[in-house]
């Protein structure tokens, strides 16, 4: 089973347990970059609520580049900003010690391209959350398809014989066409767990990174609604 997705920054928990939940997962980094969605930016808990933390990049004037041609605007002190929002809201956490090293280094390393600071650390997450799914880049694949197209050329380009999409694929897939290849289609129906948080009442869809510090090596059996 195929799963796809942008590459986000700091993904959320249904992210990873889509890709908990294939065989193959490819990053669509390809197709056009989109303002103000999690391509660069996402949210931890802090005291009083959701905090945003964005990744500046350089989009003035080009409105079709690609998601793996955005570059980060590195004019701005935003990795220090960062790390330092990130350790102030999440140092208390029980496995702060575990992990905080190893995310820090995505706060020193220079960056130039937001598809390349995304894939690394969603890797990252990966080992540490002890999903072992295979990746691959749709760049290094090739399409030359749009939309449902797409979908079905990265499956026959990659051997799957099906295809696990998000519950939004249902707004724009043709389902049709996934039939006429001889493609199972699914759909991702996923139930946001509760965690123990830091700072009061539970607050859902925060990055990984909060489900991380908290839970520890338990994370992934707690994405999966198996803690």
């Amino acid at each position: 089973m195929l799963s796809v997705h942008q590459p986000q920054y700091l993904p959320w928990l249904g992210y990873f347990g889509k890709v908990a939940e294939s065989d193959l997962f490819v990053f669509l980094d390809m197709p056009q970059y989109k303002k103000r969605e999690f391509q660069n930016r996402n949210r931890i808990k802090g005291p009083k609520g959701e905090i945003w933390l964005t990744v500046p990049v350089l989009s003035k004037g080009k409105f079709e580049q690609s998601i793996k041609d955005v570059e980060i605007d590195n004019t701005q002190a935003w990795q220090k900003s960062h790390w330092g929002t990130i350790s102030q809201n999440l140092k208390k956490a029980p496995h702060w010690s575990r992990y905080a090293r190893g995310l820090e280094a995505f706060y020193t390393k220079p960056y130039g391209k937001l598809s390349d600071l995304n894939l690394e650390m969603t890797v990252w997450f990966f080992q540490q959350l002890g999903i072992a799914t295979p990746w691959k880049l749709e760049s290094e694949i090739g399409t030359s398809t749009e939309s449902t197209e797409r979908l079905i050329e990265l499956c026959k380009k990659t051997g799957a014989t099906g295809y696990l999409s998000g519950a939004g694929g249902k707004d724009y897939m043709d389902e049709a066409r996934f039939r006429q290849e001889g493609l199972g289609l699914t759909y991702q129906h996923y139930t946001h767990p509760t965690y123990a948080q830091q700072h009061g009442d539970f607050l859902p869809y925060m990055s990984i990174v909060d489900l991380l510090m908290n839970e520890g090596p338990n994370s992934l059996a707690v994405l999966r609604g198996k803690p």
